[in-house]
């Protein structure tokens, strides 16, 4: 009876052990093939920090497999964001005329042809504890009188200190201590798809939270062009509702962080139609830094006129890369040229953060100053090659090399004429065909053909042109001439 015991119990052991190294076994597979990978958010990458400012913050969101959060954001942001009126003299219209005629330049509450006469509104946001707040230039453009009213409702007069045409940013200054103010995050660090609130005063609906995600990084929307012939332009894209009177106020990361300025919609009826613009916050620290410290930007070039590649360019120029900033001309008194940078190169990072496109490469380079020297990563043909860039000041005497003389578009080429080719046409201002793509020399268009106007709008630089035919939607109608006898005009579907 002892030794069929003793069987028993040896043979029971024998079978849990066996379990518990199958257990093991299963775990080990599983943890190897079939578990999830932990995945860490990707690294910010190098920035430069100006000084005096609140430091900038990584602002990655809410992480994988946790749930987003608006409590704490809103919390921490609604108290920092303000409500700003300006006020015009009786006589004021405003310059920029019918902003509805341009579904990207809807600004809000800040059309005066659709606000009460001499009244403007919408919001800004406190970065310091002493008064100084951040805001779009469209907001106050042309006030007399700004009137700043906080999340408690004291309310303060303002003063501009500064503006930025190229960027469309203003900093205000209002006389408190001890105020509450917002912590500029990281927006490099941002992530399509990353939750975000936005913060602001919509139709005069004070401190008004919207949630929603980053849907795109780097967009060039062509919106400032018109007011700056250096206007920059790589805004974050988002979903979180905004509408009239939001323009200023704050697009906030859930921890709570400043990572950009709404700035635009686009809307063919003036509300929110799905998606809006914001500025990012690293080209925001910069320019208020500037503003305070100097009262104006001091920007550094690089000296190079680019153009955005695609697959369409990286044909035609037998690019090895489809992504990056193609270099169309290097002028010659910058630091570009100074470095060996050469016309053809295709730039894909700056200190080692990847640029896409013509616009991230704007964004980046736009956080310097003169003097200040950036590292370049590019591509010239298929080798990689890496240059050291000293920033310069366009001053006078280069002035006039920094205007873009080339455009490449859908296949056709582009130039500025010289001043002798422009007066033996009897004109002052136009673009010339230097070679039609296909379906401009279908509808006729020969090479030295300039055009004066696209569907009906004046065109006097690369940049109009540029401007007008990535709005002219299928159908285009160009007036111009081949010589000083006749205009010629052309219309066909684009």
């Amino acid at each position: 009876m002892t030794e069929i015991k003793t069987k028993y119990w040896f043979a029971a052991g024998v079978g849990v052990v066996l379990m518990l190294m199958s257990a093991a076994g299963g775990a080990a597979m599983y943890a190897t093939w079939w578990a999830p990978v932990p995945v860490s958010p990707p690294d910010a990458g190098l920035y430069a920090q100006p000084a005096n400012m609140p430091p900038l913050e990584g602002n990655l969101g809410a992480m994988p497999g946790t749930s987003a959060d608006f409590v704490h954001a809103a919390a921490s942001a609604r108290p920092s964001v303000v409500y700003i009126r300006s006020r015009f003299a009786p006589a004021h219209t405003s310059e920029k005329g019918d902003f509805f005629s341009n579904p990207f330049r809807d600004y809000f509450e800040d059309d005066l042809s659709q606000a009460p006469p001499g009244v403007a509104s919408g919001s800004g946001v406190l970065i310091s504890p002493d008064g100084y707040i951040a805001t779009n230039n469209h907001v106050i453009e042309d006030a007399n009188q700004i009137e700043v009213t906080l999340f408690d409702n004291r309310t303060y007069e303002a003063r501009v200190i500064g503006t930025d045409l190229s960027t469309d940013l203003a900093l205000l200054k209002i006389e408190g201590a001890d105020l509450p103010f917002m912590t500029f995050g990281n927006s490099d660090a941002a992530q399509v798809g990353q939750w975000v609130l936005a913060v602001g005063n919509p139709m005069d609906l004070n401190s008004t939270v919207t949630a929603g995600i980053i849907s795109a990084k780097g967009r060039n929307i062509n919106l400032l062009r018109g007011d700056s012939e250096f206007a920059i332009e790589s805004f974050i894209q988002t979903d979180a509702a905004v509408n009239k009177g939001n323009s200023g106020g704050a697009l906030v990361g859930l921890d709570g962080k400043l990572i950009g300025i709404n700035t635009a919609i686009a809307s063919r009826t003036g509300f929110y139609a799905g998606y809006s613009f914001a500025i990012p916050a690293t080209i925001v620290h910069k320019v208020m830094e500037d503003l305070r410290a100097f009262g104006e930007v001091r920007r550094g070039f690089l000296g190079v006129s680019i153009q955005p590649v695609n697959a369409e360019l990286a044909a035609e120029k037998k690019l090895s890369v489809t992504k990056g900033a193609y270099v169309s001309e290097v002028n010659a008194d910058l630091g570009a040229a100074d470095a060996g940078i050469r016309e053809g190169d295709v730039i894909i990072s700056v200190n080692g953060i990847a640029v896409a496109s013509s616009s991230e490469l704007q964004e980046q380079v736009s956080r310097f100053r003169p003097g200040d020297q950036i590292q370049i990563a590019l591509y010239r043909g298929r080798e990689l090659r890496q240059f050291s860039v000293n920033l310069k000041t366009l001053s006078g005497h280069n002035r006039g090399a920094a205007y873009r003389t080339k455009l490449l578009f859908r296949g056709a080429e582009f130039r500025r004429p010289e001043a002798a080719e422009l007066q033996r046409m009897g004109i002052t201002a136009g673009i010339m065909v230097e070679r039609p793509n296909e379906t401009m020399t279908e509808a006729g268009i020969q090479v030295g053909y300039v055009i004066t106007q696209v569907n009906g709008k004046p065109i006097a630089t690369i940049e109009d042109l540029e401007k007008r035919l990535m709005q002219a939607g299928e159908h285009l109608v160009l007036e111009g001439r081949y010589s000083a006898e006749k205009n010629t005009s052309y219309s066909f579907d684009w």
